[in-house]
């Protein structure tokens, strides 16, 4: 049996299309939520694969859990097992590495779709979708040693790979429905994050939805089957 470890950072957060396609491909998932008191599990080994996934504040902010994870992390990528970090999650295994997170020079977000630029090594994983959904206003330095994988015009650096270990600073676990209750919870909450400097309005978040909804959930099975998990699939292979 093949578990997952999703690593989320709100009481309401969800793996959205990363739930999905890990249930399709028969893996277990558990969930920990670390800012809610959640320990971090401390036998890492009993899961086949791990995602940490986004979270509402700064990784520079001075909150306990983060240090948590940060230790927990750097035990993580010492092990074999193929590690996923998507925005937050991304910025966290940055910074493992020696990373700085850091605002754009010109105060400018990405909230919406925004193309990346594949690196000579990674045209093959992008080949099918270069246009992503973002949420965020940080980025990382790529650290000593990581294998760029992607850029992008207002933060540099898009994703990069380290070992079994992968970065994203964009969103594809992001559907059409969670990106529905996204921008439901912070028209609700804080409206205000949505007309920050750089970041699209939402009728260009919706067309852009519906046109690329579908291909990033193509490009997602993609990537988890040729790149994250294939180790894990030819495992399965070999013990049939």
């Amino acid at each position: 049996m093949n578990k997952v470890l999703f690593v989320l950072h709100q009481k309401t957060s969800v793996p959205g299309d990363v739930g999905n396609k890990f249930r399709d491909r028969g893996y277990v998932a558990e969930i920990c939520r670390p800012p809610l008191g959640e320990e971090l599990p401390l036998n890492i080994n009993q899961y086949s694969a791990i995602v940490v996934f986004g979270a509402p504040g700064s990784i520079n902010d001075e909150d306990e859990y983060i240090n948590k994870e940060l230790e927990w992390i750097n035990k993580v990528i010492k092990t074999d097992i193929p590690y996923l970090g998507i925005c937050f999650g991304a910025q966290l295994l940055a910074k493992c590495l020696g990373s700085e997170i850091t605002t754009n020079k010109d105060g400018l977000s990405e909230i919406g779709f925004y193309k990346i630029e594949p690196t000579e090594n990674a045209k093959n994983l992008f080949n099918s979708q270069k246009i992503f959904f973002q949420f965020h206003s940080e980025g990382f330095s790529l650290p000593t040693g990581c294998e760029l994988l992607a850029r992008g015009d207002i933060f540099n650096n898009q994703a990069f790979k380290y070992q079994n270990c992968y970065a994203l600073q964009f969103h594809p676990e992001v559907n059409f429905k969670l990106h529905m209750r996204w921008l439901y919870l912070v028209l609700l909450k804080n409206p205000k994050k949505l007309f920050v400097k750089g970041a699209q309005n939402i009728f260009v978040q919706l067309y852009y939805r519906y046109k690329y909804n579908k291909n990033i959930s193509n490009w997602l099975d993609s990537f988890l089957d040729q790149y994250f998990l294939k180790k894990n699939l030819n495992a399965n292979i070999s013990e049939n």
